[in-house]
């Protein structure tokens, strides 16, 4: 088993997993009620989803880089800003007007991994 050279990325993958499968428990109580928070298509649903989703690509994304030569601090943040920017836009639709800061933040990530990252 190789050791984790990132510290930051390998326990930002392990919350983002384990932010995963709580808020998909979560979710998953109500998901077989068909109008649960305005049925499957509705804003707040598929929020709700894809910062599920996001918690965990980020998150597996997160270890793969913490086990990788070259890393980034900014994949962790934009790791973390994406599903929470996510939840919040289900809670509120006008926070969906932060989307470009985890955005920017991962372009900057993988832009700064390419380059060879914090070594």
């Amino acid at each position: 088993m190789n050791t984790p050279q990132h510290i930051l990325n390998w326990q930002c993958g392990w919350w983002l997993l384990l932010a995963n499968f709580l808020s998909g428990a979560v979710i998953g109580l109500f998901f077989h009620r068909a109008a649960f928070l305005g049925g499957y298509g509705s804003w707040q649903r598929r929020m709700l989803r894809l910062g599920h989703i996001a918690c965990a690509a980020l998150g597996m994304l997160n270890l793969i880089v913490a086990l990788s030569p070259a890393s980034s601090p900014s994949l962790a943040i934009g790791g973390v800003l994406m599903p929470a920017v996510c939840f919040l836009s289900a809670w509120r639709e006008n926070c969906r007007h932060l989307f470009f800061l985890p955005v920017l933040i991962l372009v900057a990530a993988v832009a700064l991994i390419l380059n060879g990252g914090a070594r």
